[in-house]
């Protein structure tokens, strides 16, 4: 059964069908036929298991033509000027608005609008870009219904990946997205006892910061001047602590941004949301980040004097819609702009490579931003898998969640594998229910929260403690310190890399 599908395409359908008997015509693949939802989704599954996160690169033409054609019709296009490489090391230098640029967009588009117009002659190309024109990378959200368009575009060296934007595998719409995703973060009136210790001025630091040493790395740095940029699903207006508590007890002199990169709906129905978590899982990750030490009863940050920019980019942890998508890729933008920001977290992921969330990943990186990435949260199917998307690319730092065992276990769901950098314990041993602490989307009660998310929000505080100790340092420089001060250290193991961090070595240790 089609979902989601366009009205283009179902226009165009009907146009294909008085069309069939016009000898000009030739189509390389039914344009009124696409693969099933079943049958692309099995044939994706099944290279996932085999080669780990997905690349639309190796899917067929008309398996890529289907994808877009089941979901939403959109396609994520990266253009370059023709001889151009290495755009991942210079994609921070790129001026789309230079003429071998604009050369380059303008051949693409107007190939997809050749294409296009041969069943709605009127288009122009607006009519093709959900989005607009890119105003910062050279990626496109572009809608195309004519299947013999993906065969040309990429045949063509200006074109550095062609992918369908919105397609999802059907599973995802039929499980729960994740243990530590959406639904969580209510308070939590049942913390055991032995999962925190209340602190001066009246906070409850939660016991797996202990682990890393983090309460003695206190002494020496808090993380002021460093700005941590959580790309999530945003920050909840009711919880006072990511807000007019921001600076309160031993948190002071600092400052709380929340932002959206978000959009509902698309074309003339599109709207930017607002920053307001819908979901609670962007509350936490703040809180685990840069909650306030304050007076209130409630948890304590990891860089409790760092800085704080939320931005709901997605509606929960998995990136999957082209909105989402979009929304990740303009976060890191305006953190990679940013010079105050040093830290990027992103317990956020997918099985499916993005290029346009690559591209992002690209831009914030080479501008030297930190990006910390989850390793991935196990969905009931995907026990199976691998490291995740974009904590697979080398341009971020992996970090996956371990129990609080004598020897090195991934949490109950969390993901492991030979790109992961660092770990955090997050789970006790005794009890798989029993997580780090961090803020509820409301009142002064805290939350359990679990996963590779908890451990890589975790560990972008451990970074900003780090990195303030001397702002003028390099991210490699910060990278070093962690790496250095780590459990496996001088080895990498095979699942953990290089273990868990001792906050307080790494905060006392030259940068």
């Amino acid at each position: 059964m089609l979902k989601n599908l366009s009205f283009m395409l179902v226009v165009t359908a009907l146009l294909m069908s008085c069309a069939k008997n016009e000898e000009n015509l030739v189509l390389d693949i039914r344009q009124d036929a696409p693969i099933s939802v079943e049958e692309i989704s099995k044939t994706i599954r099944t290279s996932i298991e085999t080669n780990g996160v997905y690349h639309w690169s190796t899917a067929s033409d008309e398996l890529l033509w289907s994808a877009g054609m089941q979901s939403d019709s959109t396609f994520a296009l990266g253009y370059q000027p023709e001889n151009f490489s290495n755009i991942e090391e210079r994609m921070h230098q790129v001026d789309i608005n230079q003429s071998e640029w604009l050369a380059a967009k303008n051949k693409v588009l107007n190939l997809i609008l050749e294409g296009e117009q041969e069943f709605f002659p009127n288009l122009k190309v607006e009519d093709l870009l959900p989005f607009g024109q890119p105003e910062v990378l050279p990626t496109l959200a572009v809608r195309i219904t004519n299947a013999n368009t993906i065969a040309r575009l990429r045949s063509l060296d200006e074109v550095r990946y062609l992918e369908s934007m919105g397609y999802e595998l059907d599973v995802i719409n039929q499980v729960e997205r994740s243990d530590s995703g959406c639904g969580g973060a209510n308070p939590d009136y049942n913390l055991n006892a032995s999962d925190y210790q209340t602190i001066s001025p009246n906070v409850k630091q939660s016991w797996h910061q202990d682990h890393s040493n983090v309460p003695q790395a206190w002494g020496t740095t808090t993380g002021a001047g460093v700005t941590i940029t959580v790309i999530d699903t945003g920050a909840s207006f009711n919880q006072n602590n990511l807000g007019s508590q921001f600076n309160s007890g031993d948190s002071q002199g600092r400052s709380v941004e929340k932002m959206s990169t978000h959009y509902s709906g698309s074309w003339w129905w599109r709207s930017l949301d607002s920053p307001d978590d819908q979901c609670g899982h962007g509350t936490q990750m703040s809180g685990l980040a840069t909650a306030p030490r304050g007076s209130d009863g409630n948890s304590v940050g990891v860089a409790y004097n760092s800085n704080l920019i939320a931005v709901r980019a997605v509606n929960d942890v998995i990136i999957s819609s082209s909105n989402e998508k979009n929304g990740v890729k303009n976060a890191l933008i305006i953190a990679g702009n940013r010079s105050d920001v040093k830290v990027v977290s992103m317990s956020i992921g997918s099985p499916f490579w993005s290029g346009t969330v690559a591209d992002g990943i690209y831009y914030a990186h080479n501008q030297g931003k930190m990006v910390v990435a989850a390793a991935g949260t196990s969905l009931s199917w995907t026990s199976w898998y691998g490291v995740i998307f974009p904590a697979s690319m080398s341009q971020t730092v992996a970090v996956t969640g371990v129990k609080d065992s004598a020897n090195m276990v991934k949490c109950d769901v969390c993901h492991s594998g030979s790109q992961v950098d660092f770990v955090m314990v997050m789970e006790r041993a005794s009890n798989n229910d029993r997580h780090a602490l961090s803020l509820a989307e409301y009142s002064n009660q805290p939350s359990y929260v679990g996963g590779s998310s908890a451990a890589t929000a975790s560990v972008a505080g451990i970074a900003a403690l780090i990195w303030s100790t001397d702002l003028s340092a390099s991210r490699q420089d910060v990278f070093d310190a962690m790496k250095e001060n780590a459990s496996f250290y001088p080895s990498s193991n095979s699942n953990f890399g290089w273990g868990i961090i001792d906050a307080n070595a790494a905060v006392n240790s030259p940068l």
